[in-house]
C-alpha cells in the first residue's frame, strides 16, 4: 500500500520485483486490497496498474504518514526508485511507449 501511495500506481510485476515477492503472494494481497474497496485498476496493453481509489486516499495517506518511519517502508521504495531508474519495470515500458506514440 504504501508503494502505491508512493508511486501513485503500480502493477504486479512491479510490486513483485520491488518486494521480491512471488507473483502468487502479490496477487493474493493485491486482490484483498481491491476487494475490501481500497483499490481501483486500470488497464493498459498487457499491464494492469493498480491504484488508491480517490474515495479512501485520505484515510489511506493519513495512516501512510503515522507508518512512514518504518525502516522496511522506506527500504522498499528504495528499492523501487532504483529499479525505476535502471528502467528495469513495467511503468517504464508503459511511459516509453506513451512517449514515443505521441511523437
Amino acid at each position: 500500500m504504501h508503494l502505491l501511495y508512493q508511486n501513485n500506481e503500480m502493477c504486479i510485476s512491479d510490486l513483485e520485483l520491488t518486494l521480491d515477492f512471488t507473483q502468487t503472494k502479490t496477487s493474493r494481497h493485491i486482490t484483498y486490497l481491491k476487494n475490501s474497496g481500497l483499490l481501483g485498476y486500470k488497464k493498459y496493453d498487457l499491464y494492469v496498474f493498480y491504484f488508491i481509489k480517490e474515495e479512501v486516499y485520505e484515510i489511506v495517506r493519513q495512516v501512510i504518514k503515522f507508518l512512514e518511519k518504518d525502516q522496511q517502508l522506506r527500504d522498499d521504495l528504495e528499492v523501487y526508485q532504483i529499479l525505476f531508474s535502471n528502467r528495469e519495470l513495467a511503468a517504464n515500458k508503459v511511459k516509453s511507449k506513451k512517449w514515443s506514440e505521441s511523437r
